[in-house]
């Protein structure tokens, strides 16, 4: 199949998830197969505006579906807003490196978000629950800059109220109504159960708040291999050649987007990186 030739996906339903984020429930029109690995992410393509990386949060086989949850940032992401229910886009993928499930199995999981990095996160936690017996306890953190920017909250209830999983919530600016923690998410870490040699960390979010969590967490014991980071860069071809997205001598969209934290521990914060 060519890498670069998008196929056909209609739009099954649309849910507004806050002023700036809606999520997209999409079947491709056509009977070829499809599978991804948690982390991974797709090309969307608007006709006649382009293409923008995005992460897949989830799928439903019996349906065919497709998950995607977008925020608004620039042109094409606004045109993706405002289709409906019915219109066909481009999709191609998936594409990149996911989370290491494999890897995790047998241990705990700490997931730890900033901002709408709970949606390529989101994909680690369906698959833990999924296959339950392979996995051992699961915390899921997540930090907001103020709760209006929560979204899914049902859902985070619907998590916390599992056996063997822990939700902790911040916001750095809060409501009169919010019960979760104010302040930064690391700021959290102080309630975590880690057995540091039997558990992976895995992060999504803004890149100060992932190096402030990666350093945390080995503060806490967890060597850096147990570590690892999904990376957002501005992706264009998502096959390594066009090299928007390089990151030192990385590609995210080819070698990423998710790396150990020992790959890319040197570039984080540094300037044209």
């Amino acid at each position: 199949m060519n890498p670069y030739l998008p196929r056909e996906a209609e739009i099954v339903e649309r849910i507004q998830e806050s002023d700036n984020t809606f999520t997209l429930h999409l079947r491709l029109t056509d009977d070829r197969p499809y599978s991804f690995e948690p982390g991974q992410f797709n090309m969307l393509y608007l006709h006649g505006s382009g293409e923008v990386a995005i992460s897949i949060v989830g799928e439903d086989p019996a349906q065919r579906l497709l998950t995607h949850t977008i925020r608004v940032l620039g042109r094409i992401t606004r045109g993706l807003a405002a289709l409906d229910v019915g219109q066909c886009i481009g999709l191609r993928g998936p594409y990149g490196r996911g989370w290491p499930m494999r890897e995790a199995e047998g241990h705990d999981v700490v997931v730890v978000t900033g901002g709408l990095g709970c949606a390529p996160s989101v994909s680690i936690i369906h698959h833990i629950l999924e296959h339950r017996d392979h996995y051992g306890h699961l915390s899921i953190l997540q930090g907001v800059k103020h709760t209006d920017d929560l979204i899914w909250q049902a859902q985070y209830d619907a998590w916390a109220a599992l056996p063997y999983v822990d939700v902790l919530l911040a916001a750095d600016v809060a409501d009169p109504q919010w019960h979760g923690h104010v302040g930064l998410v690391t700021a959290l870490f102080s309630q975590l159960r880690l057995v540091p040699d039997k558990t992976i960390g895995m992060l999504c979010g803004p890149e100060l708040m992932m190096r402030a969590a990666a350093d945390g967490l080995h503060a806490l014991g967890l060597p850096p291999q147990a570590i690892y980071l999904s990376m957002e860069r501005n992706m264009h071809c998502a096959v390594g050649h066009c090299g928007h997205c390089q990151m030192g001598a990385k590609y995210v969209c080819r070698d990423g987007p998710v790396f150990p934290w020992p790959e890319v521990r040197e570039l984080l914060g540094v300037r044209g990186y």
